[in-house]
């Protein structure tokens, strides 16, 4: 089997376009994968057409082989546009693997270890930044039956944090834990505060009981977020912007961050993301994803879950979304509302497809993309709204 060509799908989803990969075979059979990058979609899917000379030919069924040949064939680091177009193909090259033994992606890593995975709800709080507001909200995603959640609740903050802004942040995740004291609330600092004012918020929040302090500093380096993880007694989470595993090596190395984010498109696929949570369970650590993509983003971390002993939680935007996007894919996963958990797929591959009627019906759109620092991204409308949204 040889790969004769490969397809790329981009869709509009309201706030943010999704970039979908289709590896297509001579013998007929096809695989799908995802290389989303908030901002640069049509950037990215230029760079899978500029691979794409170098995957023709090739045995799909060797997806280990052929991410290793487009990221070293170009004889640079692409950085993370290079990595996110490698997953989507590499991906693609696993779920053909999946479905022509019949087997799906995790039972070829050596199969479960577990039958669903805990989730946590983002991209829920589309509501005004205040604390009826987004308790509200909080109200559906319970219903629904997550029994976590995660928010950023600092507004355009950069840098530091005014007193009065530092209040209502932790007075709107207050009262999230006044109406649902049982609830998991993980903060999403999205790097915004120096070292030392990242330290000073954290305490602020230590009485909540937040469950975890996510990207609290730069991007810059990965040793200030370890400082700051030994100044207080929340858990911190971050590395959902690295593109490297050697990065999460830093990590271990420093000390003090025990939740571990690799987002498996930033990497470059899932033989990446695999190295990553076997040097965290080396280091002691977990690993939790990032997943801010589409559906398929989705199914690939849910295939992590299946396999990875040390797999904490899952991020999970899907519900969520627009309404139509449950269409866009054959399988999506169920979430129990006993214990908030998210159901695994089964089927070879990665376990869905494309539904390309749905996707041809949601185009490109150049304004779709979050921006956090723009006054009311709360509400993820897309550029042209959202950023004169107050």
């Amino acid at each position: 089997m040889k790969i004769a060509r490969i397809e790329t799908v981009a869709v509009g989803a309201g706030w943010k376009n999704w970039l979908f990969v289709r590896v297509h075979t001579d013998e007929g059979l096809t695989g799908v994968g995802e290389g989303t990058l908030n901002g640069f979609v049509r950037t990215i899917e230029a760079a899978v057409h500029e691979l794409e000379h170098l995957a023709l030919g090739e045995n799909p069924c060797r997806p280990t082989a052929l991410a290793k040949r487009l990221l070293e064939s170009v004889s640079n680091d692409g950085g993370h546009i290079h990595k996110h177009a490698v997953a989507a193909i590499e991906t693609a090259c696993w779920d053909i693997l999946g479905k022509s033994a019949g087997m799906s992606i995790h039972e070829l890593l050596g199969g479960r270890v577990r039958d669903s995975v805990a989730g946590y709800a983002n991209g829920w709080y589309r509501a005004e930044r205040t604390p009826e507001s987004l308790a509200a909200a909080a109200d559906v995603v319970v219903r629904l039956g997550f029994k976590a959640l995660k928010l950023d609740p600092f507004g355009t903050a950069q840098g530091f944090l005014a007193d009065e802004e530092l209040a209502l942040a932790v007075e709107i995740v207050g009262e999230l834990r006044r109406r649902h004291p049982q609830l998991s609330i993980l903060i999403d600092v999205h790097a915004r505060f120096t070292e030392a004012e990242a330290i000073r918020a954290a305490r602020a929040f230590e009485r909540l009981g937040v469950f975890w302090w996510e990207e609290p500093t730069t991007r810059e380096r990965e040793e200030p977020t370890s400082a700051v993880a030994r100044q207080t007694t929340l858990r911190v989470a971050t590395g959902e912007t690295f593109h490297h595993p050697g990065q999460f090596f830093t990590l271990a190395r420093a000390g003090g961050v025990s939740v571990w984010q690799p987002e498996p498109m930033s990497l470059g696929g899932i033989g990446p993301a695999l190295t990553v949570a076997h040097l965290a369970q080396t280091a002691g650590a977990w690993i939790a994803p990032h997943q801010s993509g589409g559906p398929i983003a989705t199914a690939v971390c849910l295939q992590l879950a299946a396999c990875t002993t040390n797999f904490l939680i899952q991020e999970h935007f899907d519900p969520f979304n627009e309404p139509w996007t449950a269409n866009l894919v054959t399988w999506r996963p169920t979430i129990d509302a006993m214990n908030g958990h998210l159901s695994l797929p089964t089927a070879p591959g990665l376990g869905l497809d494309l539904v390309d009627e749905v996707a041809k019906e949601h185009p490109y759109e150049p304004d779709a993309y979050l921006n956090v620092f723009a006054d009311g991204w709360e509400r993820r409308l897309g550029r042209q709204e959202g950023a004169h949204v107050s």
